[in-house]
């Protein structure tokens, strides 16, 4: 016995297999009942002939002859029969229905020599002739409704128990749920989820694995994340010690490429640097309070040279909102750029308005839009839409990137939407203040 609990703790397996073999037991108690409840008066009904024949005497001494009716309706009522008494100047039935017509039935079998088996619709009727009189002795009408009760009976407890079982089941499923929400979160990039969990069979020991899993790829990206700091620290030295070598070189088209190529390297040390410090959750902002339309104004007057045409949006009455104002700067600016780079000379809009404490900052090209097929990551690191772009037509591949890394330090969201030819909207989202000065 302790061996089989042993079991069912720590078998989800032996569990299911344990409910579903009591409700098979169950439902075959409930039917078999049901039947047999059901099947009692119709057995009775076949072993009519053989009372009746054992007891013929006694039932018709105690009716007697000439017949006393009230002791004929007394036996009628005991034995849940009909009897119906006849001669020549009387005809007397218990059963004021009378549903059977005892004229048209036909001769079956002799039961004494007095007594005879006859049958109507499938029915048995017992003729005796005794004394002058013709008694005739059948089975009352079955109560269809009591069968009905049983079956209706039967039904409910089946469904019952039905029931019971599905909560059992979804209780016991539960922690499939658990693990599926935690997976999800683990898949959108939040390695710190780890699913709580105290069962100790199959799904505990899969719940174990999930956050082992979660453990190790936070592991991995950490020191991904340190390594790479690490580098691009290191690669500082080296890069300044070129630029000041550069310096003393002679002016040439030589040198102008090759300061070119240094700031390149440069500036992608910096970005490189800028993502992994928004990238950690613990990412530090510098916020201030600010006036937005006035701010996004000011750095959108910085690109009025563009050919296409820049316009801005914005209500007259400015709201005040609290943001880190440099690397804000560094999203728009980034924003700006790729629009005037696949802007195709078209006009750019950048609009501004207000929710519900919430600011939103637009930016509208009409230049060559983006597939939708490249949508989903076009703000991953280092992704590209187009491969063969260049370096100067395409960047590295890190601006979206640190976009999206600073709308959301802040709290916020940066949403894409593009259609080929026709141009892109990329909408940034900020709160009113960052969340971590909410919670202060």
């Amino acid at each position: 016995m302790t061996t089989i609990v042993q079991h069912l703790k720590k078998s989800l397996f032996f569990r299911l297999l344990a409910i579903f073999g009591v409700t098979v037991v169950l439902f075959f108690i409930i039917i078999s009942i049901s039947l047999q409840t059901i099947n009692d008066e119709s057995d009775a009904l076949e072993t009519i002939p053989d009372y009746f024949t054992r007891n013929i005497e006694s039932i018709i001494e105690d009716i007697g002859t000439p017949p006393n009716l009230g002791n004929a309706m007394r036996l009628a009522s005991e034995l849940d029969w009909t009897i119906n008494i006849r001669n020549p100047i009387m005809q007397w039935s218990s059963d004021s229905e009378n549903r059977l017509n005892v004229d048209s039935a036909t001769y079956s079998e002799s039961l004494t020599d007095d007594a005879e088996l006859r049958s109507i619709n499938s029915e048995d009727i017992i003729k005796v002739q005794r004394g002058g009189y013709d008694f005739y002795m059948y089975r009352q009408a079955r109560n269809s409704d009591i069968d009905l009760v049983v079956l209706y009976a039967g039904l409910t407890l089946a469904a019952v128990i039905l029931f019971i079982n599905y909560l059992m089941v979804n209780k016991m499923l539960d922690p499939v749920r658990l693990l599926r929400k935690g997976a999800e979160r683990i898949r959108q990039g939040d390695l710190g989820y780890r699913v709580k969990s105290n069962r100790q069979d199959e799904l505990g020991e899969l719940t174990d694995s999930i956050n082992h899993m979660a453990d190790s790829l936070q592991s991995m990206l950490e020191a991904k994340r340190q390594l790479l700091m690490a580098i691009s620290h290191e690669l500082r030295t080296p890069i300044t010690r070129a630029k000041l070598r550069m310096e003393f070189m002679e002016d040439s088209k030589e040198k102008a490429q090759l300061k070119e190529d240094i700031d390149e390297i440069d500036l992608l040390i910096s970005d490189l640097l800028e993502a992994e410090r928004l990238n950690n959750e613990h990412a530090v902002l510098a916020p201030e309070v600010a006036e937005l339309a006035d701010f996004v104004h000011s750095i959108v007057n910085q690109f009025e040279h563009y050919e296409g045409g820049l316009t801005i949006e914005a209500p007259n009455a400015d709201q005040l909102f609290e943001f880190d104002k440099l690397r804000i700067r560094l999203l728009l600016t980034n924003l700006l750029n790729n629009a005037i780079r696949h802007g195709e000379r078209n006009p750019i809009i950048v609009k501004v308005s207000f929710g519900k404490d919430l600011g939103i900052i637009e930016v509208i090209d009409n230049g060559e839009g983006i597939s939708e097929d490249h949508l989903p990551q076009i703000s991953e690191p280092f992704y590209r839409a187009d491969s063969a772009r260049q370096r100067n037509t395409g960047g590295f591949g890190l601006g979206l990137y640190l976009c999206r890394l600073i709308a959301q330090a802040h709290g916020g969201q940066l949403i894409i939407t593009s259609k080929i030819g026709e141009g892109t909207q990329m909408t940034v989202s900020l709160p009113r203040r960052p969340p971590h000065l909410e919670a202060e």
